[in-house]
C-alpha cells in the first residue's frame, strides 16, 4: 500500500492539500477537488487494474457557507474567485507536485476529477487547461457550469457518470456529453444504479481511472 501525505498552504487563510502516493513510482496523477474525500480513494486503486496512480486531492473551503465551495469551482458565478482557486489548483499545487515528489506527467497521464460541485471544476479546468489534463473524470455534475456555446478547439477526453437515482445529476451530465461528442472530442457516459454520495463515486473511481489510463 502507498501513503496519504497532507501538507497546509497559504491560500484561504490555510487550504489544504491531500497526496496519495502509490506503493510504486507513479505512471499517472490525478488532480481532484474535493480532495477530503478522494485522496483517500487511491488506496483503492492498488487493488485495481490500473497503473501506479498518485491521486491530489485539492480540500474544498470549510466556510459554511456553501456557496462559496461553489463559486470557487464554478467561474459561472464569481470569476474574480473562481480564478483565485484556478491559479492555486492550476498552477501552485502541480509546482508543489513537481518540487516535492518529483511527478510532472504530459497530458495524457494526467486527469482531472471531481464528484457534484467539483466535477464542474473538473470540465471547467480540462476546458481551459486541456494542455494540462488529458483526461476530466466527471461524477454527477451540477448544473451551474454548463457547457459553452463555442467550446476550445482543442479537448480532453471525458467521462461522465451519473446514477439513476439522481435524474437532475444525469441531465447535466448527458448535457455535456452531447456538447462534447458534437465538438468530436472522446466522450464515455454512464449511468448506474445509484445516488448522490460518496458511495457511488467512490465504487466508480477506479473504472474512471481505468479508462483514463490504462
Amino acid at each position: 500500500m502507498g501513503n496519504l501525505v497532507t501538507e497546509t498552504f497559504t491560500y484561504d487563510s490555510g487550504r489544504q492539500v491531500a497526496v496519495y502516493v502509490p506503493s510504486s513510482t507513479p505512471e499517472a496523477v490525478v488532480y481532484a477537488g474535493d480532495g477530503q474525500l478522494i485522496s483517500t480513494w487511491g488506496a483503492d486503486l492498488e487493488q485495481a487494474d490500473v497503473p501506479p496512480t498518485m491521486v491530489v486531492g485539492v480540500y474544498r473551503t470549510d466556510a459554511a457557507d456553501e456557496m462559496v465551495r461553489i463559486r470557487e469551482y464554478s467561474p459561472s458565478f464569481e470569476p474574480a474567485q473562481f480564478a483565485a482557486h484556478e491559479t492555486f489548483f492550476v498552477d501552485e499545487i502541480r509546482d508543489w507536485v513537481r518540487t516535492r515528489f518529483g511527478v510532472a506527467l504530459p497530458p495524457e497521464r494526467t486527469a482531472v476529477c471531481g464528484v457534484s460541485a467539483s466535477a464542474e471544476l473538473a470540465l471547467a479546468l480540462g476546458m481551459r487547461h486541456p494542455d494540462v489534463y488529458g483526461s476530466v473524470l466527471a461524477a454527477s455534475p451540477g448544473g451551474g457550469y454548463q457547457p459553452p456555446s463555442t467550446l476550445p478547439e482543442r479537448l480532453p477526453r471525458a467521462y461522465l457518470v451519473a446514477g439513476t437515482e439522481e435524474p437532475w445529476f444525469m441531465e447535466n451530465a448527458a448535457r455535456w456529453a452531447d456538447a462534447l461528442k458534437a465538438a468530436d472530442a472522446d466522450v464515455v457516459i454512464t449511468e448506474r444504479p445509484g445516488n448522490h454520495g460518496d458511495p457511488f463515486w467512490r465504487a466508480e473511481f477506479p473504472l474512471q481511472v481505468s479508462w483514463a489510463f490504462s
